[in-house]
């Protein structure tokens, strides 16, 4: 009976816990996080603390996973009457408002002061971001305009900044670039989500793009902000002093993913579409990879 009774009750608490783990969107969080760690590597520190490692993404997670939780209490509404979103916990009432909002309060505050005790630039630009993600695009322009998008972009840029930022004790050339890499590389992340999702997106009354503008104008803008997101990704990749390997298999990503955005703007297959969603998020992930791999080598 009281192993039955302990079993029930870490049932129960696991349970618990991997609802507040869908508060956090992992994946979308893990792949911002990765971008922070990116940046810090490329700094080329002459030694790597493990502690500092650790601290950077432990308080980046937390800013992070605080602040996206914070935008599903506020966007709440949106995702019950959407229905990509409405399985989620606040839709569902798994978590109470109360409930959530705490969590991401809770969340955000060790995170960012974490990051000022780290290193006050570090936490300047930490708060930054969580600051223009929940309250400049969540709480005041998503619902407002289509171009809260740009403001999305600069939040999701703040990471990799961060992270050079911490490596470096300055925000440099270089740490712009990647920052502006990421702002651009998001439209292309955000819009073919928008296409996909366009009616929904309008029946929750968000506007987007491709409610506002059309689809052919969505996907112009796809293919451009690609562009120029691939070429200040490989600008900054050059100035770091990549391994001619790394380097050249992130002109080859960068190439590759300018081609898909391109052949969108000819073939609007939904599948292609979809298909130029996922592997933009296989383009960071991989250039980031290849970026903290090469400046090690």
């Amino acid at each position: 009976m009281i192993a039955l009774a302990k079993s029930l009750l870490v049932n129960g608490i696991m349970a618990r816990l991997r609802i507040y783990w869908t508060l956090t969107k992992s994946l979308q969080t893990g792949l911002l996080l990765i971008t922070g760690l990116a940046g810090y590597f490329s700094a080329r520190c002459p030694t790597h603390s493990t502690e500092t490692v650790l601290a950077l993404a432990a308080s980046l997670f937390l800013a992070i996973a605080g602040s996206t939780a914070l935008n599903m209490v506020w966007d709440r509404d949106i995702d019950a009457a959407m229905p990509r979103a409405c399985q989620r916990p606040l839709p569902q009432k798994q978590v109470s408002v109360r409930e959530g909002l705490f969590f991401g309060i809770e969340l955000s505050a060790c995170g960012i002061v974490w990051a000022f005790a780290l290193d006050p630039l570090y936490g300047a630009i930490v708060f930054a971001g969580w600051f223009v993600d929940v309250v400049v695009y969540t709480m005041w322009l998503k619902r407002r305009t289509a171009w809260s998008i740009v403001w999305g972009g600069i939040a999701g840029a703040m990471p990799i900044l961060a992270g050079r930022a911490l490596g470096t004790g300055q925000i440099d050339l270089i740490g712009i670039l990647f920052a502006l890499a990421v702002l651009l590389w998001i439209p292309t992340h955000m819009l073919t989500f928008g296409l996909k999702y366009a009616d929904q997106y309008r029946a929750a009354g968000v506007p987007v793009f491709p409610n506002r503008y059309g689809e052919v104008i969505t996907r112009f803008a796809i293919a451009l902000s690609t562009a120029f997101a691939t070429l200040a990704m490989i600008f900054a990749a050059s100035h770091v002093g990549l391994a001619w390997g790394y380097f050249h298999l992130v002109l080859w990503l960068s190439g590759l993913l300018l081609i898909v955005a391109l052949t969108s703007v000819l073939n609007r297959a939904p599948k292609l579409n979809f298909a130029l969603y996922k592997f933009a998020s296989v383009y960071m992930l991989g250039a980031m990879a290849l970026i903290m791999l090469g400046v090690s080598s």
